[in-house]
């Protein structure tokens, strides 16, 4: 078992940075790896971990439904109106209507096993939606009019309801009738009760996800039930879990939902705990993205897609096409949203994964006629959409949708920070260098050495040695420049897109800044990036900023 571990997580990394590297979306690298080293080709994979991959696939989608709640924006949301409801069963309704059809003439299915099919095809994938719709955030990418967060939350909603509708259709085939269920002591319908059992699964899962957001930030903020990041990320992942657990033992609200409702809610009751949380949530799904699409190529039977290959493709092209085009239409109708914006959601909202791989072998499993064609179909679409809808999403969202101002209160905003220690031959360069190292252990940053040249070359090999020995424990770059020198430090540190300049400032007395304090205050009144100034230890003062 852990060996295979250990397959999956290690080659899955290569596979997914081989694929980046290659200009494809990494999930395309490790559902590849997991095929070839799953049952299908290598057969290297323990049988324990392959059985036992459903509870980590659940962990995987936990990590990213959450990331999902803590990047949601309620004024986007608000300034959508209706769109996020109608896109969360709009499209899928019609994607699966479609489906329906087009498999009863392509493959001879009835007309409820064609449904089943439509709700097994028409969720889309959080593991696939989410990461994108976040960094479309991150970017600024469609933020203006709110398009990621209906996105996110249509794609949460239709997911509910798909898999309210396969548990309905899959009793009724296995019952050959519609079947009842007992609401307060009467004997319904399943088909009269699948609207009441939608509602239930939305509102209890909001409501829920609401008192459990409560729970936390009483627990992590108000009470100090913990000391550090890491605590407050276990506590927050372990009562996300327990939502999907418990959903199964009250099967009255979704799990999943009530999971990214936590989120939402986190932000509003607690922005600053749900900035951290954020942070380490996107340190979880490195791990759980891995191990979800690894294992779910694992599960792939390659040999099923053989029969099924040029039907099926046509069967997705017009689910996709005709169905979801139509639920796409009626969605955003009445809507702010460009003709571009509306084209968007063909690749923004198209990608199957996580609950085709979830529920694709069930009907098979049960004995259900047409159960093979449904595990079939269900990869397939796994293969075309999930690689197709990663690499769509960034690639459209440039062409199809406007750019504007990004809310870090509301997403992670990646980026490498960058330190310029500017150092000349004084005494001065040890103090500035070891400030420099300071900043850049807090925040694991970069520091780009500057020293602009103004006499013999051979007089920076000691700042070098220098460079060397203080940061020896940090990523750096001694970069030598020549030119006017508060120009050259400037101009450098805005073309490597630093976050702060350290540089140090000989004298504090009046007629010292005339003489020598020149450079540090022509820097600090011309630059636009944040300066610190590090004085000289004979002023005996401590260092400034701006």
């Amino acid at each position: 078992m852990l060996e295979s571990f250990l397959w999956i997580l290690g080659m899955g990394f290569f596979g997914g940075q081989i694929a980046r590297r290659l200009g494809a979306p990494a999930l395309v690298g490790m559902v590849l790896i997991g095929i070839v080293l799953g049952p299908s080709v290598a057969h290297v994979l323990s049988p324990g971990l392959l059985a036992g991959a459903a509870p980590l696939r659940t962990v995987a989608v936990m990590v990213i439904l959450m990331k999902a709640g803590l990047g949601l924006d309620r004024d986007k949301l608000a300034q959508q109106g209706t769109v996020a409801l109608r896109l969360g069963f709009l499209p899928a309704l019609g994607e699966t209507l479609v489906v329906a059809i087009a498999a009863h003439w392509l493959f001879g299915l009835d007309w409820p096993t064609g449904l089943l099919l439509g709700c097994v095809l028409a969720p889309e994938s959080p593991a696939v939606i989410v990461p994108g719709m976040l960094r479309l955030k991150s970017l600024g990418w469609g933020v203006t009019k709110g398009i990621p967060d209906a996105i996110l939350t249509g794609s949460a909603l239709s997911d509910v309801l798909m898999l309210l509708g396969f548990s309905l259709l899959l009793r009724f085939l296995a019952q050959g009738s519609a079947g009842t269920l007992a609401i307060a002591g009467f004997q319904v319908s399943a088909w009269v009760a699948l609207p009441l059992q939608v509602l239930s699964q939305i509102g209890f899962g909001v409501g829920v996800g609401l008192l459990a957001a409560r729970s936390l930030v009483s627990l992590l903020s108000r009470q100090n039930w913990t000391q550090n990041a890491v605590q407050d990320i276990l506590l927050a992942a372990c009562a996300a879990l327990l939502l999907v657990v418990g959903a199964e033992r009250l099967p009255f609200y979704s799990g999943y939902l009530a999971v990214m409702a936590m989120g939402f809610f986190l932000i509003e009751f607690d922005a600053p705990l749900a900035r951290r949380l954020r942070t380490g949530f996107d340190g979880l799904w490195v791990i759980a993205e891995i191990l979800l699409f690894g294992l779910l190529g694992a599960s792939i039977e390659v040999s099923v897609l053989e029969s099924v290959l040029l039907p099926g493709l046509l069967l997705l092209a017009v689910g996709t096409l005709v169905g979801r085009s139509l639920g796409w239409w009626l969605s955003t109708a009445g809507s702010n949203w460009t003709w571009q914006e509306r084209l968007f959601l063909l690749p923004g909202n198209s990608a199957k994964a996580t609950v085709q791989a979830a529920i694709g072998a069930i009907p098979l499993a049960q004995g259900l006629a047409g159960g093979e064609v449904v595990l079939a179909l269900a990869a397939l679409s796994i293969l075309v959409t999930a690689p197709l809808g990663a690499w769509a999403i960034p690639t459209f969202a440039p062409r199809l949708l406007s750019r504007g101002a990004v809310d870090p209160t509301k997403v992670s905003v990646a980026r490498q920070v960058v330190i310029v220690a500017a150092v000349d031959t004084s005494p001065l360069a040890a103090a500035v260098l070891t400030k420099a190292a300071e900043l850049a252990r807090r925040s694991n940053g970069t520091v780009l050495v500057v020293s602009v040249i103004r006499g013999s070359e051979a007089a920076i090999a000691p700042l070098q040695a220098l460079t060397r020995q203080t940061l020896a424990d940090i990523r750096h770059e001694f970069c030598p420049l020549s030119g006017p020198v508060p120009e050259t430090i400037i101009e450098f540190a805005i073309a490597r897109q630093a976050a702060e300049i350290v540089l140090g400032k000989r004298g504090h007395q009046a007629w010292d800044r005339v003489l020598v304090g020149s450079v540090s205050q022509a820097v600090l009144e011309a630059s636009t990036i944040p300066v610190l100034l590090v004085e000289d230890e004979a002023s005996g003062r401590s260092p400034e900023a701006s």
